[in-house]
């Protein structure tokens, strides 16, 4: 989804949006993760085995290979453990296909199995899908110790407050202690060990070069490829590129992010109606949070976290902005509806974004509950404050400094970027990342957010974007046309508490009447047997 796209589209998808939110966290509540992979019998570290299968997408049915790569646990140590990861090779459908394409998904935690390639890609290029170890595979580190800590109610009733991110870093203890009980080695779950994970599938797969699609913290991973074998890539395309240290989101970023959208609303008619500076709407609310509507509690942290979730995308974020400015108007519904979707787990395997995240850009002189939370912020950077307030729960080894900085790259390399991605902005690739790059190029779309990417919502012109810099090395935007957000909202959550509070009340009504009618019934049978 890309706010690329016209803005006849917006709101549409906004109530399917919470319900398939809701749905999630149902499911995520009742679990259904997939069986994990095994290590087969006699395996050996590097060791690939294929078989062929067919892969699906919304598209069509394509021929591939589908298998699993075996892999030490912890390449640092000589006895390690061997884990397995799943492979999955989608066969190019052109007859003289060129490099072949290696995905690196966001994260860390999210699985790297995902990936649906457009016809458009397998054109010209196999697509090779390695999973992310501790999210895929053999070991995969789940935290249902912090899962059911987000599920209950926060003490002191923030779920941002100190009481519940202490509660929050047991959780995590907990989890890690468990996992190390049971064999796992929890310093081998690295973006190091995920490159080398790549490169020993591209061996394995007989590929000489391989070119990169990675998105978010993917392209993290596809920076320390660069940095460690240039000679094995040919060209990269990142999405929402993170550069080092970036993995935290920073009070000032996520506030210059909002002033952005402030300046954009004061150019829409309807949402300018409704407030003159929407930065200072969220500011006010947010330091005022009201603490309920009705009988339901309103948890602030909850709210706030919520609010970073649906920036996401620009086509959510609206919704957002919708309940700050009803709240300002004394309709603080939807804040509480936001509460309840609340810290809810998320399908993150929080394990793998632990170690993942902490080995890469944890600073423990900082103070980050200080940091994360200043006075002067919006809603300083609630993502943020709690993960990383108490990131010192979780057993890290930090990467070697080497690793965990940016190092100048002769690779073809194109970043793509929104001009409003509050995850990845894009002033950081371009300030921090592309200065290093001696063949690099940005393309920044314009009024696109981190969902956004890097399939935008002109689909030719993203097809035109990536297949000719794949093809040339020179990356062609011109089919792109700007579309400014539509800050209308059908159906938002105020709209949607409402409504969700009259279907909880009608039902209340409806059990109270049938059982007042099978009292009145069993009432009147009485009576007329003691009439008899």
């Amino acid at each position: 989804m890309n706010a690329n796209e016209t803005a006849s589209k917006p709101r549409k998808f906004a109530f399917l949006t919470v319900v398939v939110t809701m749905l999630g966290l149902i499911l995520t509540a009742c679990g259904g993760s997939a069986t994990a992979l095994t290590v087969p019998a006699g395996a050996k570290p590097g060791e690939l085995t294929l078989e062929p299968c067919t892969f699906k997408t919304d598209e069509a049915e394509y021929e591939a290979d589908c298998g699993t790569l075996v892999v030490p646990e912890n390449r640092a140590k000589a006895d390690s453990r061997l884990i397995a990861l799943p492979v999955i090779r989608v066969r190019a459908t052109g007859n003289n296909p060129t490099e072949p394409i290696f995905w690196l998904a966001g994260g860390p935690g999210q699985n790297n199995m995902n990936h649906k390639p457009p016809a458009w890609l397998l054109a010209n290029h196999d697509s090779v899908m390695v999973g992310y170890r501790g999210a895929d595979g053999s070991s995969v580190l789940e935290c249902p110790e912090y899962d059911r800590m987000l599920r209950s109610p926060s003490p002191g009733g923030d779920a941002l407050g100190a009481e519940s991110l202490a509660k929050v870093a047991e959780a995590m203890a907990e989890c890690a202690a468990r996992l190390q009980a049971e064999g796992v080695d929890l310093e081998g779950y690295t973006t190091l060990e995920v490159v080398e994970d790549m490169e020993a599938a591209r061996l394995a797969l007989n590929y000489e070069r391989v070119n990169l699609l990675s998105g978010s913290y993917g392209t993290r991973v596809a920076q320390m490829y660069a940095y460690l074998h240039p000679d094995r890539l040919y060209r990269s395309v990142m999405s929402s590129a993170n550069p080092p240290g970036r993995i935290v989101f920073e009070p000032e970023t996520l506030d210059a992010q909002l002033e952005y959208y402030a300046r954009l609303c004061a150019q829409d008619a309807e949402c300018s109606a409704r407030t003159p500076d929407l930065a200072q709407t969220i500011r006010r609310v947010a330091h005022n949070m009201p603490r309920r509507w009705l009988f339901l509690p309103i948890d602030p942290g909850n709210v706030k976290v919520v609010t970073f979730q649906l920036l996401y995308s620009c086509s959510t974020a609206p919704m957002a902005f919708d309940a700050y400015l009803a709240a300002e108007q004394g309709d603080p519904s939807g804040l509480a509806l936001m509460s309840l979707l609340g810290l809810s787990p998320t399908g993150v395997t929080m394990g793998a974004f632990f170690s993942k995240a902490y080995s890469a850009d944890y600073d423990p002189s900082r103070d980050y509950a200080a940091d994360m939370d200043p006075p002067g912020s919006i809603i300083g950077s609630p993502y943020a404050l709690g993960l990383w307030s108490t990131a010192w729960a979780w057993p890290v080894r930090l990467m070697p400094a080497e690793l965990r900085q940016a190092h100048p790259s002769d690779v073809e390399t194109l970043i793509i970027s929104g001009s409003i991605d509050v995850a990845a902005p894009a002033e950081l690739a371009t300030e921090e990342l592309l200065p290093y790059l001696s063949k690099g190029q940005q393309v920044i779309l314009a009024e696109a957010s981190h969902n956004d990417l890097p399939y935008a919502n002109q689909p030719q012109a993203t097809e035109r974007l990536i297949t000719s810099f794949l093809d040339t090395g020179v990356a062609d935007d011109s089919l792109y046309t700007y579309a400014p957000i539509n800050f209308q909202v059908s159906w938002g959550y105020p709209a949607l508490a409402k409504l969700l509070l009259g279907l909880v009340l009608l039902l209340i009504t409806a059990v109270v009447a049938v059982i007042w009618f099978v009292v009145r019934r069993v009432q009147r049978r009485k009576a007329r047997q003691a009439a008899n």
